[in-house]
């Protein structure tokens, strides 16, 4: 991959989102919701002389001590992207992701058992359905063949832009944020504002770092309820204070160029919390997907 860290600064979505809340918000409101906004680096397909920071599919680069990721009992774990963290814009994320080294992203996709066995956060048996693997700079990795029950996605380079993102507005900062704003009826569950966010182009797609994109529902409430183990209620009044315990490392989302659809139309998720990413504790990020 590419190792030159490209310099960048949020484009337009993010004047585009300030502009919509105070268009369809009453101003104290478009406020507060503006300061919940995130720097997120947006992945996307690299053309002509896109700088490279990473892949979907094709075969990944490990370690020679490094085993290709098995869920116990079910088989391996397929391949689904890698991020070279070096080649990722510099300086611009508010996680403390790693400034070089490789991030490699496997989940257990039903290739192996024409889906039978889900990989649930609630389920804490199904966690090593997934798996992030960390390659830090200078450890010798080669290209590993894929087992050959897995049939690898084709690869499909990725370049970087750096994009404000916004939490959904179902979300339990949004509900903790707004609890007083006494506006009867919540602007931000208004369908203008929500359809203003999803012609600027507010929506799901490869990311690291940000809010995540839910297709339903808070993914970091998701991730919080499985954190704080099975049973528990989503009335639980532990889970809002969970919830912000979690931030999304990456998402993957449905790609029609790497032959990738998880469900309907949807989405991969790893959270992590935040010193467990500063103490480079990928093990113990949490995984969720969803779909319509």
């Amino acid at each position: 991959m590419a190792q030159t860290s490209p310099s960048a600064v949020p484009d337009s979505p993010t004047a585009s989102l300030s502009a919509i809340a105070r268009e369809h918000l009453p101003s104290d409101l478009a406020e507060r919701w503006t300061a919940l906004l995130r720097p997120g680096v947006r992945l996307t397909a690299a053309r002509g002389t896109d700088a490279v920071v990473g892949r979907l599919g094709g075969l990944p680069e490990l370690p020679g001590d490094v085993e290709w990721p098995v869920w116990e009992g079910h088989g391996p774990l397929a391949f689904i992207a890698s991020v070279d963290c070096a080649a990722l814009p510099s300086g611009v994320l508010d996680i403390p992701l790693p400034t070089d080294g490789t991030l490699s992203f496997f989940y257990f996709d039903g290739q192996v058992d024409d889906g039978d066995a889900l990989v649930l956060p609630d389920e804490p048996e199904s966690r090593d359905g997934s798996r992030v693997l960390y390659t830090p700079v200078g450890v010798a990795a080669s290209e590993r063949v894929a087992p050959p029950e897995l049939e690898p996605y084709p690869m499909v380079p990725l370049t970087a832009v750096v994009r404000e993102t916004a939490p959904d507005a179902y979300h339990p900062l949004i509900e903790e944020t707004f609890a007083d704003s006494g506006h009867g009826d919540h602007p931000l569950h208004g369908d203008e504002f929500l359809e203003a966010l999803e012609e600027a182009g507010v929506g799901r797609g490869h990311r690291i770092g940000g809010h995540a994109d839910p297709v339903q529902g808070s993914v970091e409430a998701e991730v919080a309820q499985g954190a704080l183990g099975p049973g528990t209620r989503w009335d639980d009044p532990r889970l809002a204070h969970e919830s912000r315990a979690w931030t999304l490392l990456a998402q993957f989302d449905s790609d029609v160029d790497a032959d990738m659809m998880w469900g309907d139309c949807g989405t991969l998720y790893w959270l992590i919390r935040p010193e467990d990413l500063a103490e480079r504790r990928f093990e113990a990020a949490m995984f969720t997907w969803q779909c319509c």
